[in-house]
């Protein structure tokens, strides 16, 4: 949903210019989280500061200096130098140790507005500031009882309660006490915070110091050690690699993609953990709330298998475009090893298929996107493990409560792993003690942890909005699952070979349909007029017509539906005229003559017809010369959604383009939706 990120060197000489475009540099990699606002805050050599503030700060460091924008993040980077030329304030200014925060924002809590954006802060000299993603679900009676001891608010956001009540919780310690170290006053935030989260503290009282929290929303550190990337365990004491004295850098990110130019090292931070960056070293405490202490962890650093130039355009225009054609690569990294002769291996599910096998029925659940990729997945499922399979849109799930048995298995489908009602599904599935599979892209993501087993896609990383490499390798993957579960049919198994020899296949055939390219921008340039499209299928294609639909709606910004063939005499057939587009798959499967048919009923009504087929079936499929026909190769049935996606994606694509829209920032759009 937002994009939060944090930089802090130690013992390494980095000029304020230097840390500014770090800071900025991970919010372009974060920005397909959050881009109608964005800020940083960073430390200030002034004693004093222009604005509403006046005399000098409760504390001996100069204030921090807060640049808050509405907007992408250029128009934050352009204002951000303009004020600090205004202010006359050194950017070569160098820091032996400074931390810096960061964030940019997809509004859920107020109009995008630069009061609205984080970071937030705890009042006048910006004393505590939280840069923050994720929802707060209680912050309405919060703000009303810090409302009552004083506390003034300036934005409409839920995050501003935040810094308020560390402000709260930080004078009434030193009233009482006089001491509160700074994870004390972020253990008591925590304690009285209800929601999804993951949040870093900046503050004033405590320079050069970044404390870092989460529950629910995911938070990673990425530690780099300047002589030498380091490797091994990262521990709470004085043992620590990060104690070694070695200059280093540190960054808080709430994705992957954001850390991998500076480091491969990494920790996925969990539930309820504080991470606390202080004079180099890391703390992590694990907060238990039936405790009154906490305890300190240990924690091993992972390796990011990531490469930078996953993060970079390269040779195209936009994201979507590449990952479009990335498609041959991900698909085969999702396949990597998985595939054997007669068989397939997913080590993440090898020791739970005997209790899936049992399962009395597999519940597919999923939002948006991975709920298409479900559905496409679901006929060869239940035809090849013989079980019985529902689907379920998780917010649609959980308003209903329905019912979720023991002998269930729910098998929760998610690109980013983060999604919050994919997120609140799971806990309502585990609480009824169904066996939870996960299906995702992301790993270390909350819905990878949580699970009881489950497949990575690997699809590589995805930063267009848009999901598209990542919907064919989902179906992917399910097909290698429904033949792992059924691997002990014998019924099926000439059935199953057949599969198997085709998804070795697969890329190729995605690299051939990749060349209709040119052709679907001809078709684009001819709908660039139209007000709506339909998109019509049946059998294995009702889910590439709703995905297709999908992303026509999300970035051409154009009215577009997707529709079970059979129902169109049922309602939608009003629609048709001479003006209306409509797109019909007829490619060869055992729905094939139901389309003909569909087609013919079309034609008569005078309806504006593009037809998908398999190549050499143009003829066969086009009752005149008016309609319009996409040939694609013809692969397995079970299969054949994933090539029948990419011309619409090409189609999406090249609409969204012609029409000026913005292909990778979508309209009210974010990548990753971590509230509800």
């Amino acid at each position: 949903m937002c994009g939060i990120f944090a930089y802090l060197n130690y013992n390494v000489t980095r000029e304020r210019r230097y840390i500014l475009e770090v800071l900025f540099n991970g919010l372009r990699r974060l920005e397909y989280r959050g881009y109608d606002s964005s800020g940083v805050a960073i430390d200030s050599d002034l004693t004093t500061v222009e604005g509403n503030r006046m005399g000098s700060p409760p504390y001996d460091a100069p204030p921090p200096l807060v640049f808050r924008q509405e907007g992408k993040i250029e128009s934050l980077v352009g204002s951000v130098y303009s004020e600090v030329d205004a202010m006359d304030i050194n950017l070569e200014e160098p820091f032996l140790i400074h931390a810096g925060i960061a964030h940019t924002r997809w509004a859920t809590h107020g109009v995008p507005s630069p009061r609205n954006s984080h970071p937030q802060s705890s009042g006048a000299w910006d004393e505590f500031l939280v840069v923050h993603n994720g929802i707060i679900t209680n912050y309405e009676v919060l703000k009303e009882t810090l409302v009552r001891h004083g506390f003034t608010f300036d934005s409409e956001t839920d995050t501003e309660v935040i810094p308020k009540l560390a402000k709260f919780v930080f004078d009434k310690a030193r009233d009482g006490e006089g001491m509160v170290t700074f994870s004390q006053v972020v253990k008591e935030v925590m304690r009285q915070l209800e929601g999804a989260y993951a949040l870093i503290f900046k503050s004033s009282h405590y320079p050069n110091e970044l404390i870092a929290c989460k529950r629910g929303s995911t938070l990673l550190l990425g530690v780099k050690e300047l002589s030498g990337e380091t490797s091994g365990t990262l521990f709470h004491d004085v043992k620590a690699l990060t104690t070694n004295g070695k200059p280093k850098e540190l960054f808080f990110s709430s994705d992957l993609c954001a850390i991998v130019e500076h480091t491969k090292n990494y920790l996925a931070v969990e539930d309820n953990e504080v991470v606390h960056i202080k004079d180099g070293s890391v703390s992590i405490l694990k907060f238990d709330y039936g405790k009154e202490k906490p305890a300190s962890v240990q924690r091993a650093l992972s390796f990011l298998e990531m490469e930078v130039e996953q993060i970079k355009k390269g040779k195209y225009e936009h994201f979507m475009q590449k990952e479009i054609h990335e498609q041959p690569h991900s698909l085969t990294t999702s396949m990597r090893g998985r595939l054997k002769e007669n068989g397939v291996n997913l080590g993440g599910l090898k020791d739970h298929l005997k209790s899936i096998r049992h399962s009395r029925r597999i519940i597919f659940i999923g939002c948006g996107t991975s709920y298409n990729a479900a559905l496409a997945a679901r006929p060869f499922v239940e035809e090849l493990c013989g079980i019985p399979v529902t689907m379920e849109l998780a917010s649609d799930l959980l308003d209903r409560q329905g019912p979720v048995y023991r002998e269930d298995t729910a098998v929760f489908v998610s690109q980013s792993g983060e999604t919050a009602d994919t997120l609140l599904a799971l806990e309502y599935a585990l609480e009824n003690g169904a066996l939870c599979v996960g299906i995702t892209n992301t790993v270390g993501s909350t819905l990878a942890r949580k699970t009881h087993c489950g497949v990575h896609i690997n699809a590589g990383c995805e930063i267009g909005v848009a999901s598209t490499k990542a919907y064919t390798s989902q179906i992917v993957v399910m097909a290698m699952m429904a033949l792992a579960i059924g691997s002990d049919r014998i019924s099926s198994q000439a059935r199953r070979e057949a599969i198997i020899a085709c998804l070795s296949d697969l890329p190729s055939k995605v690299t051939d349909v990749l060349k209709l390219d040119g052709e679907m921008k001809d078709l684009a340039e001819s709908l660039i007029g139209a007000e709506s499209l339909l998109v019509f299928g049946r059998g294995y294609n009702y889910a590439t017509a709703l995905e297709g639909a999908l992303k026509v709606k999300e970035v051409a910004l154009m009215h577009s539906e997707g529709m079970l063939a059979g129902e169109m005499k049922h309602g939608p057939l009003a629609l048709v005229d001479e003006t209306l587009p409509i797109i019909v798959i007829a490619t060869r499967d055992a729905c094939f003559s139901k389309q003909q048919s569909v087609i013919q009923q079309l034609h008569a009504r005078k309806g504006r017809l593009i037809v998908m087929c398999s190549k050499g079936d143009a003829s066969a499929v086009c009752p005149s010369e008016t309609c319009r026909a996409i040939e694609v190769p013809q692969v397995a049935d079970c299969l054949q959604p994933v090539i029948n996606i990419v011309p619409l994606q090409l189609l999406a694509y090249h609409l969204t383009v012609l029409r000026g829209y913005d292909v990778d920032q979508p309209r009210n759009l974010a990548k990753s939706v971590t509230t509800q």
